[in-house]
């Protein structure tokens, strides 16, 4: 079994304080939204690839004010609403000040893309992308942090397989779910969020769909690994491509990670078959190249 830390209990008081702040403040903030902006960027994901330390670092950034909050899901979980509502989460305008939010499931959703290109057709895009096999992984212990939590509440479990169990079942736990997705835009999966370790791995039939409606210049495409090792080099790059300028952050903390035991190797290995092809459609498609077979 993963080993996997819990969050402290003054994490959730403060998420929850959080949590009662937004909605008492929902009526004030939609009324103003026609003087609040729009997202300058957004970091599209993937999920468990580095989203939330980028988010964090940008907004460290002088001329960068945060969304209210890291992760809203409009344009997969919560299209229903309104976009002045989408708006109100954002400040109001300012001159040489941008704003952006960074949900990681948008690049896995079939319709976000769409949906983004109709509203924001300008916005600019930051996809991370993390080695498959241990994006997979860190998803599950994800989960398996979730049961803690949920079972501290009295909650279900949210996830009951191994990880063997979960990645060989994957297709017959989901086919109906992603049938539904594919046929109504606006249809959210909680399941297939949950439980598309391997489909959300497969980053080379997600960026499809982008790339048909998105110029190849207003994505910018980094290699989480890269972001983990080189954090300074990574933020340099990402403040050009946001046209910011020159500043740099004191230290670079991760942030979100998990603990947990390394994967047995046969089980590895047999994701570096099942991931191997995939990967070399991704490098051809994109033409990079990441070391990702190991």
């Amino acid at each position: 079994m993963i080993e996997v830390a819990s969050k402290s209990w003054s994490k959730r008081f403060s998420k929850r304080l959080t949590g009662h702040y937004r909605v008492l403040t929902e009526p004030y903030r939609v009324m103003t939204s026609s003087v609040r902006t729009m997202p300058n960027f957004i970091i599209i994901g993937a999920q468990k690839c580095g989203t939330t330390s980028l988010y964090n670092y940008l907004i460290q950034h002088p001329n960068v004010k945060p969304a209210l909050q890291k992760e809203l899901h409009f344009f997969d979980k919560r299209f229903n609403k309104s976009i002045d509502w989408y708006r109100s989460h954002f400040p109001v305008k300012e001159k040489n000040v941008i704003t952006g939010e960074a949900s990681p499931n948008y690049i896995f959703h079939p319709h976000t893309p769409q949906k983004i290109s109709k509203i924001i057709p300008s916005v600019k895009l930051i996809a991370l992308l993390r080695n498959p096999i241990d994006r997979a992984y860190s998803h599950y212990a994800h989960n398996l942090r979730a049961n803690r939590i949920n079972l501290s509440k009295g909650q279900k479990e949210r996830e009951i397989l191994s990880f063997e169990e979960a990645i060989k079942s994957e297709d017959s736990r989901l086919y109906m779910e992603r049938e539904k997705i594919l046929n109504n835009s606006i249809y959210y999966s909680q399941d297939c969020m949950y439980y598309s370790y391997l489909a959300k791995g497969i980053y080379v039939d997600q960026f499809k769909r982008w790339l048909n409606l998105f110029p190849k210049e207003q994505i910018l495409i980094i290699e989480s690994e890269k972001l983990y090792a080189e954090p300074a080099a990574i933020f340099r790059q990402v403040r050009e491509f946001l046209n910011l300028p020159p500043w740099e952050l004191k230290e670079y903390n991760v942030h979100n990670s998990i603990q947990y035991r390394q994967m047995d190797t046969s089980l590895r290995n047999y994701l570096i078959d099942y991931f191997k092809p995939h990967n070399e459609r991704l490098y051809e498609y994109l033409g990079v190249q990441f070391d990702w077979d190991k």
